[in-house]
């Protein structure tokens, strides 16, 4: 089955975002490439984005979260968009607090770690980069949404 993995867009602090995601998820980046990498004389980089991430991956359970810095030529991502969440599906109620307390530090807490109605643990927030966020651990999820 194929695998859908999160692709996050960042106005130059996606490094600095990465590296608050490997905090709370723990873990090891498997790829970082900065445009400065990719420079050749096909494909100039400007000094101010040389440094700038092209592609960060940080592996999490069998999914990977990815993102990379938008270069300024392309104009700013939208950081206050609310079309899409990541949705995590914790494995217990520990790990859905730990996640939720450590990814919304410094954000906006929607809705807090409680019982829903739906009867699943849930939460809801927008992390300090503006990335909105739902965490979810469900005792009777089987593997089947």
């Amino acid at each position: 089955m194929a695998l859908i993995n999160p692709y996050i867009n960042f106005n130059g602090n996606a490094e600095e975002a990465f590296n608050f995601y490997k905090s709370a998820f723990g873990g090891e980046f498997a790829n970082v490439m900065r445009f400065k990498d990719m420079a050749s004389p096909d494909f100039p980089v400007a000094e101010t984005e040389a440094n700038k991430i092209m592609h960060i991956a940080l592996p999490i359970g069998q999914n990977v979260l990815m993102g990379n810095d938008v270069p300024e030529f392309m104009g700013k991502t939208n950081e206050n968009e609310n079309r899409s969440k990541i949705s995590i599906s914790a494995e217990s109620k520990e790990e859905a607090d730990k996640l939720f307390s450590g990814l919304s530090e410094g954000g906006q807490i929607e809705m807090p770690m409680a019982d829903s109605p739906w009867g699943s643990y849930f939460g809801m927030f927008r992390d300090k980069y503006g990335i909105e966020w739902m965490v979810d651990f469900d005792p009777n999820y089987k593997g089947k949404i």
